[in-house]
């Protein structure tokens, strides 16, 4: 191993809270970048330079997860749905699409939150794999952030629906291949080992079908929370002759 029991990883403990606080000292100037850059020329370089940094710090780890003193069947594939939210939140960045940026926030904001809030992590932090958790989660988390919260690309019904069905093929799949090859990714055939709000919600497979639920549930007020906002602050803006209205005024994306 590459850390002593003294750098062991405690949930809530001094390092969690630490990890939890850079990721939110860093949302607030994203947010302020992204509205100061929005509509400018600024926008489109900022968001591929972002783009590029993803790939840059996610590759470079997932491949270290191959090599002989860290690979682990359980563990190592990318088929986690943060493996797949980092590439969507990259293609998001560069191509500023409503359907992209829209899914990536609901996975982001839910999903990779919720890894982040309760995360089956046994590695310390000097260790490799707990860079490569904290660097990816953050990255996903702040894109979707940037492109929200900071460009005003506003998800809609169209990417819910769009997420629905991504996330039920993930889920499908990745079960199928957990069964057969006894591995347990996404947790969607087994609890994972540290506490995790799924304690809450019953034996398998009872847990996944509420997890589904409350995750669908979730991202359908969050959306119908950005329509209403949108639409409110659409409103306001032709009453007043002005073209931006707060923090979820929608854009036109590249769809």
């Amino acid at each position: 191993m590459w850390a002593d029991e003294s750098t062991r990883f405690t949930t809530f403990g001094p390092v969690h809270l630490t990890m939890l606080l850079i990721f939110l000292v860093v949302c607030v100037p994203l947010v302020w970048c992204g509205r100061r850059q929005r509509g400018t020329g600024r926008e489109v370089w900022f968001s591929r330079a972002f783009a590029l940094v993803i790939p840059l710090v996610t590759v470079p780890m997932q491949i270290l997860q191959f090599t002989p003193s860290e690979w682990d069947l359980d563990t190592s594939l990318p088929l986690q749905i943060c493996d797949f939210a980092w590439v969507l939140g990259c293609y998001a960045l560069w191509s500023r699409k409503r359907w992209a940026a829209g899914v990536n926030w609901l996975w982001g904001l839910t999903l990779t939150l919720q890894g982040m809030l309760t995360p089956d992590l046994a590695s310390g932090w000097a260790e490799p794999r707990f860079a490569m958790f904290w660097a990816m989660h953050w990255l996903i988390v702040w894109s979707a952030v940037y492109l929200v919260w900071g460009l005003g690309i506003v998800p809609g019904w169209r990417e819910f629906r769009i997420a629905v069905a991504l996330t039920s093929t993930w889920a499908i799949a990745v079960m199928v291949f957990n069964a057969i090859v006894g591995t347990n990714y996404g947790y969607l055939n087994g609890k994972p080992n540290n506490a995790s709000v799924l304690d809450y919600l019953g034996p398998w497979p009872s847990y996944v079908v509420l997890e589904v639920g409350i995750v669908i549930g979730v991202w359908a007020l969050m959306v119908a929370a950005c329509v209403a906002r949108s639409r409110s602050a659409a409103a306001r803006s032709r009453s007043a002759g002005s073209g931006d209205d707060g923090v979820l005024a929608a854009r036109p994306a590249g769809d």
